[in-house]
């Protein structure tokens, strides 16, 4: 293990783990109204804190108050509902015909756990996408070791205040730490890790889990585009696209990374767009500076800003926003135009608030750029054309698509959300967390007498 972390934090973490190896039968062996209740004291723990949640996410990202009704909370208290009401149903075995050469005997699947399970939650959505997956993971009967993003103190500590409330730690644990915590967890002998967080450390994440070929699911980004057709409701497509690349200061692995316009729409997107930001970040015309969500740290500061100097340099204009407050790291709003293809923006994650509208005559212009950047984590068309869709399908591949909106293929619990490849390993949500988090075994009964 590191040697960067206490002896005695070895031990406890050490201890922890067996504890939870040695709790896996009598979790797998609980019942459907056991794990409802655990999921329903977890429902309340939330609620109770709600308000100290809300706050805890304003001083570590400055994300808007917005007490009980705040996105990082209701989304999780949906995916507890989901659960609350599946879970039975979910843990059903499902019964399979024989082929005709085995008829009369007995053929099932059985969902059981993976046994212990590594969290590790992303910086980002720092609530949310801890206990988001955590609920299918005990769901599903599995015992847990949450690591919560250190970039976030103070939402890192009321999550393992609520952990350590609603669950014993031979079932559900939590350890606060920094990454040689994280590397000690990854030495030990997981049956499944889960980790939410960029490409480049998931290949990490991967490369740990292979020392004990441990299953994992990765959900991770990509460059999401956004392609418009000709005939749309320009004022509507505009400020969904705006609202998606802008909120959290662009730092959500589903924001919309670069749009596609046709030529002839381009400064009428432009000019909306203008319109839309003024209205989400001023009033009477001045900037609200508590509208602007904060860039994490200095390192992504510094990155996001070489990615608009560097396409400036090669070209590409600010036409809305483009000021700084390096004391404050925060970015206005900036939308570019003429971005050149083989500017650093257009290969790498933004990360940031920061839009480069783009231009095309034909879409296979479009389709041949996004098949050349990889497989990203969702794409977002905008057409009243179904053969325009049906060819933006057939010519990309992607871990989800919302067509003529965005992010709603992440919001309809009843839909499996992950990325594919560079954007992802495995899905959750609703019966496919569960799933996820199971392991189905094939059980062949032969029949006697």
């Amino acid at each position: 293990m590191n040697t960067q972390i206490s002896a005695d934090s070895r031990i406890e973490i050490e201890r922890v783990f067996n504890a939870q190896r040695a709790n896996r039968v009598s979790l797998k062996a609980s019942t459907a109204a056991q794990r409802r209740a655990r999921l329903q004291k977890l429902r309340d723990a939330i609620v109770a804190h709600a308000d100290e949640i809300d706050e805890a996410l304003y001083v570590d990202l400055r994300k808007p108050r917005m007490g009980p009704q705040h996105f990082e909370i209701t989304s999780v208290l949906e995916e507890i509902d989901a659960a609350l009401h599946g879970v039975e149903e979910w843990m059903q075995d499902t019964e399979v015909t024989p082929s005709p050469h085995f008829k009369g005997n007995r053929t099932y699947i059985m969902y059981e756990p993976r046994g212990v399970v590594l969290l590790l939650g992303p910086w980002n959505f720092p609530f949310s996408l801890v206990f988001s997956p955590l609920v299918p993971i005990v769901a599903a009967g599995n015992a847990c070791i949450v690591k919560p993003n250190e970039m976030q103190p103070r939402t890192s500590a009321v999550t393992a205040k609520i952990i350590r409330e609603v669950f014993d730690p031979s079932e559900v644990a939590v350890f606060e730490g920094g990454v040689p915590l994280a590397e000690a967890l990854l030495d030990l002998p997981f049956d499944h890790i889960f980790f939410t967080g960029s490409p480049a450390v998931g290949k990490r994440v991967m490369a740990a889990a292979s020392k004990h070929l441990t299953t994992v699911t990765l959900e991770l980004g990509g460059k999401c585009p956004a392609i418009v057709d000709r005939g749309v409701d320009l004022a509507k497509t505009v400020a969904m696209v705006v609202a998606a690349r802008f909120r959290n200061a662009g730092q959500l692995c589903l924001s919309v990374d670069h749009v596609w316009v046709p030529e002839e729409l381009r400064d009428p997107f432009i000019q909306i767009a203008k319109a839309v930001i003024d209205q989400m970040f001023r009033v009477d015309g001045k900037l609200v500076p508590e509208r602007l969500a904060r860039i994490v740290d200095q390192r992504n500061f510094e990155r996001v800003n070489g990615y608009v100097s560097d396409a400036i340099a090669r070209g590409a204009s600010v036409v809305i926003g483009g000021e700084v407050d390096a004391a404050d790291r925060t970015i206005h709003p900036t939308v570019l135009v003429d971005v050149p293809l083989d500017a650093r923006i257009m290969h790498e994650e933004i990360f940031g608030p920061i839009l480069p509208v783009l231009t095309y005559r034909s879409l296979d212009e479009v389709t041949e750029h996004v098949d050349a950047t990889g497989k990203p984590l969702a794409m977002y068309v905008f057409s009243p054309d179904q053969g325009f869709i049906d060819q933006v399908l057939l010519y990309s591949s992607s871990g989800g698509v919302t067509v003529n909106g965005v992010m709603m293929h992440y919001a309809e619990s009843r839909l499996p959300f992950g990325g594919v490849n560079g954007s992802g390993i495995g899905r959750y949500k609703g019966i496919y967390g569960f799933r996820e988090l199971s392991n189905a075994r094939s059980i062949f009964v032969q029949k006697t007498g």
